[in-house]
């Protein structure tokens, strides 16, 4: 396939996923280790906050003013390529980014903040995701939070944000690094991190599908960020291309988070799985994540799982060494670890009956 999927055909193979009704991708217990939680603002969530807020939700960049929730949800569908036209990533970033970030208007209120957490956590409970408080009391769903820096704010303003996250070191396990990454290399970013990696914390960050000086990029995230390279990568696809950073990568037995619906906004299909396969077939550890799913056709976690398990051709086994990957890569306490791992083997005793 040489362009990036349509809306449509996105839209179509959403349902031909759900129609198949996979029980035991249903079943499987599901570590989510990829999702920022302001991509989870839904147009209803956002359509009901300001309500509350007594906003009045707009494009800024065109002045429309969106007076209905219909008018919100078709906002939501601006990222997509033209018929016959592989979009490029400067193009995808500044649409994606647009309809995201306008997002945070609504949220103000801590109050906001819960409601949109729990929003996540619900859904998220829904399909079986074992990963703060009121949601794993009333959940049985344990989460932890990775405080991302935007890389395209300044380097002072990193370790600014990094200073006022410090009281609640108790409720953050890891850093990472998102946003626009045209050049804004890792190493930027060398001095919050060494200072994050000598404190503790778990590090880690976004080397986006595509972009340039991607494979530079994921080396400094493998090789050097924190001193001596990041916990996991995020995304990071395009190591497929380069046996060598395949090797560093495996060999430092550092971990990637694949959030593959994203990835056919703007990536050919033929070129987004086999570099997943060749990534699995060389035993690097994959986690299957769904990003920003409310601003990527309300494709969550669930979806995901079978986009990957259809397009990659994976067997019900290799979706259960994709689970054993996120558990083993994820920054959970082992009890917490050991619990979903019994969890597991509980779902293939009930499916090899």
């Amino acid at each position: 396939m040489e362009f990036a999927m349509t809306l449509d055909q996105r839209l179509s193979l959403r349902q031909e996923l759900l129609d198949a009704d996979d029980k035991f991708i249903l079943d499987l217990p599901k570590v989510e280790l990829h999702v920022h939680i302001e991509g989870t603002l839904t147009p209803e969530l956002r359509w009901e906050l300001a309500g509350r807020n007594n906003q009045t939700l707009k494009l800024e960049r065109t002045g429309t003013v969106y007076r209905s929730l219909e008018q919100l949800k078709e906002s939501y569908t601006i990222i997509q390529p033209r018929p016959g036209h592989r979009i490029d990533n400067t193009e995808e970033s500044f649409t994606f980014f647009e309809a995201y970030y306008g997002g945070f208007e609504v949220l103000i209120t801590e109050q906001d903040f819960f409601d949109l957490a729990m929003n996540y956590f619900e859904r998220a409970a829904a399909v079986n995701v074992r990963a703060q408080q009121e949601a794993e009391a009333r959940l049985n769903l344990k989460s932890k939070w990775i405080m991302c820096f935007l890389r395209d704010e300044s380097v002072e303003s990193a370790m600014e944000t990094y200073e006022y996250v410090l009281p609640y070191k108790n409720m953050v396990v890891g850093i990472g690094l998102d946003s626009d990454e045209n050049d804004r290399p890792p190493l930027m970013f060398a001095d919050v991190y060494n200072r994050a990696r000598k404190d503790g914390f778990r590090i880690t960050a976004h080397c986006d599908v595509g972009q340039k000086d991607t494979h530079q990029n994921i080396r400094q995230v493998a090789s050097d960020l924190g001193s001596t390279g990041a916990d996991r990568i995020d995304h990071g696809l395009n190591a497929a291309q380069d046996p060598e950073l395949i090797s560093v990568i495996k060999e430092r037995g550092i971990g990637m988070t694949i959030t593959p619906w994203g990835y056919l906004r703007h990536e050919p299909v033929d070129e987004i799985f086999p570099r997943i396969r060749t990534l699995f077939d060389a035993v690097i550890p994959l986690s299957i994540g769904s990003d920003d799913p409310a601003y990527m056709e309300d494709c969550w976690i669930l979806h995901d799982l079978l986009l990957v398990k259809k397009m990659c051709n994976f067997s019900d086994g290799d979706m259960v060494r994709l689970t054993r990957h996120s558990v083993d890569m994820c920054w959970a306490d082992e009890k917490v670890k050991d619990e979903i791992r019994q969890e597991l083997d509980e779902v293939l005793a009930k499916h090899s009956k």
